[in-house]
């Protein structure tokens, strides 16, 4: 038997197996009816894990692959069932009734953000609320307290690099607060090193400069054996440079900084690469969606059982999605059990989109829908 063979027995195979698996489906539709009806929960865990036990059992070496094709075929039919109940009444309804004044991002108003002016972050800001008038706080949690304390209705922070990679502080902060997310802006990063007019390259001992920016410049600190200090914010760390009476240290920061501060500029674009990009998030209480939005944001967990993630990942596959970030941070139980923040892309009109949320809503613990927004 040759593999054209092989390959026609798996052909007729997959033609019986076809219309059994329409006949699941349309079963699971009077599942979904009969539960509608006596407002039964979708998801039965025991049963679904008592049905894949027995898989397991019956097919012997190939228990674990058929388990999981079985898996991917009852996530279907809870992806119907869902649509079909209208699960997720609370998450529609937070939707329906979310504001989408558009003007919002051009009108005047206050944002938060970290450091102080002629920050990255500031920079970022005044780009998504060009009348915006900024107020500047120490650290990125005050920028989550002061919205909030409702001393501001916005808040922009920086949550990966394109070089350095994600901030993981910020993720730490939008799993604690659960702030919805309004708008993203990636930011071209040009960092150059700065320092007192009078300091020379020679003098120079420590460079200042936030974590992230020193990581993003690494190569060039070290090929001048600079020692790198840990610093608020890039742009606090010039003003603590031109500040300071020491005259061997410098600062990594923007152009920008430099000359607000009084800094000459050693040398510019000293960052590993050159297509350097930070994507800062904006950050309310309010959740608005703009009618364009083309990115999505949730958090959630899964239970601590074999294949839960991979399951889930499997939903987005089905509704057509496409994910474009994965984040992982600790619930800080003490338990090694993870919140997982995820973008990926779509429209909260599309009934796919929206009903996938609302099936999650349902099902996974901790789960927050954390925004509908425009990636500028």
């Amino acid at each position: 038997m040759d593999l054209l063979d092989l390959r026609k027995e798996i052909d007729d195979i997959d033609e019986k197996l076809i219309p059994l698996l329409l006949k699941r489906m349309s079963i699971s539709e009077k599942v979904a009816e009969y539960k509608a009806k006596r407002g039964i929960p979708v998801l039965n865990e025991q049963r679904e894990k008592e049905i894949l036990d027995e898989v397991h059992k019956k097919c012997g070496k190939n228990g674990d692959t058929i388990a999981t094709v079985f898996a991917a075929t009852m996530d279907a039919s809870r992806a119907l069932q869902h649509k079909i109940t209208g699960g997720g009444k609370e998450l529609r309804e937070l939707i329906e009734n979310s504001e989408c004044d558009e003007d919002i991002f051009f009108g005047k108003t206050t944002v938060a953000c970290a450091g102080v002016a002629g920050s990255y972050a500031a920079e970022a800001a005044l780009n998504v609320f060009p009348n915006a008038d900024l107020i500047h706080y120490k650290l990125f949690e005050d920028v989550f307290e002061a919205v909030n304390k409702n001393e501001t209705p916005f808040g922009i922070i920086p949550v990966e690099n394109s070089t350095a990679g994600s901030v993981h502080e910020s993720y730490d902060l939008i799993m604690k607060y659960k702030f919805y997310v309004i708008a993203a802006y990636s930011l071209e990063v040009n960092h150059c090193l700065c320092a007192k007019p009078e300091t020379e390259y020679k003098d120079i001992v420590n460079v200042y400069s936030h974590p992230q920016a020193l990581a993003q410049c690494s190569e060039f600190l070290r090929s001048f054996d600079f020692t790198g200090v840990n610093y608020t914010n890039t742009a606090a760390a010039a003003k603590f440079v031109s500040e300071s009476k020491n005259k061997n240290i410098a600062a990594v920061c923007s152009a920008d900084a430099a000359k607000k501060y009084g800094l000459k500029i050693l040398k510019s674009n000293i960052q590993n690469i050159n297509n350097n990009f930070t994507r800062f998030l904006v950050v309310s209480k309010k959740l608005l969606i703009e009618k364009d939005a083309n990115k999505i944001t949730i958090i959630f967990s899964v239970p601590h059982t074999t294949g839960s993630l991979y399951r889930v990942l499997g939903r987005f596959s089905m509704a057509g999605l496409n994910l474009t970030k994965i984040e992982s941070r600790p619930t800080e139980n003490g338990d090694f059990n993870y919140y997982f923040y995820t973008d990926f892309l779509g429209n909260i009109n599309d009934t796919k989109t929206l009903d996938l949320l609302c099936a999650f809503s349902s099902e996974l613990p901790n789960f927050k829908f954390l925004g509908n927004y425009h990636e500028y």
